[in-house]
């Protein structure tokens, strides 16, 4: 069904069905991660982020290359339900990076990792004990460097309904779901702005309720949109 759809129809049909969002994450996502953006011994060039914590602070971008990169991947999970969710975390507040903060499961590639999708669902099943076997990968977002020095290969997944979680209390505080649609509405992409090393520098945020979700997990969700839901 999806398959015969015009694109427009199609964008608006994957906000709700699992099958036209698999068909229109196909069609729009990398089927490879960005070459040499998860490999250690990539050259420079070949593993320039394309989105980055400094998109909206362009003139900021010399204190983003000082601060070294660490290989990391991430799994963008979007639950196929009625009404199609996307499952997030909330770290718990002693961590040494983004306490308390809200990102995707996810972290640093290691060398066993054949992959940055092995990576992330690794991740994940470690994280919150999302199993592999619900876990239908489907393409990758742009690569992402964050200002703390990790540079993100993002892998967007659906997720089949049944699943049970285990989130690991030393990791995650919390483990829930926001409607695709609401975030893929560019009426609530905000721009917000804060202090940082005395200069003030933008991000994006997407406040749900009492859930803040902002920085790095927000500009991935933004490069979601963009990839799957702009003309």
């Amino acid at each position: 069904m999806p398959h015969t759809l015009e694109p427009a129809k199609l964008r608006r049909s994957a906000l709700d069905d699992a099958g036209a969002f698999r068909v229109l994450a196909r069609s729009r996502l990398s089927p490879d991660p960005v070459a040499g953006a998860w490999n250690a011994h990539a050259t420079a060039a070949m593993a320039s982020p394309a989105r980055s914590d400094w998109d909206l602070n362009p003139e900021l971008r010399a204190e983003l290359e000082a601060v070294g990169t660490r290989a990391a991947a991430v799994l963008v999970p979007v639950v196929a339900r009625n009404g199609l969710t996307v499952l997030l975390t909330q770290r718990t507040t002693h961590l040494k990076s983004h306490a308390g903060q809200i990102s995707f499961p996810g972290g640093k590639i290691e060398p066993d990792d054949a992959s940055p999708i092995d990576a992330a669902i690794r991740e994940a099943e470690e994280e919150i004990g999302l199993e592999r076997n619900f876990i239908e990968p489907l393409g990758y977002l742009d690569t992402y460097q964050t200002g703390t020095g990790f540079r993100v290969t993002p892998v967007v997944a659906l997720i089949r309904d049944g699943f049970a979680l285990r989130c690991d209390p030393s990791e995650v505080a919390d483990a829930f779901e926001v409607p695709l649609a609401f975030l893929m509405d560019e009426a609530n992409h905000q721009r917000h702005e804060r202090i940082w090393k005395d200069k003030p520098r933008k991000y994006y945020a997407m406040p749900f309720g009492e859930r803040y979700i902002w920085g790095a997990t927000a500009g991935m969700i933004r490069n979601l949109y963009d990839r799957l839901f702009l003309p």
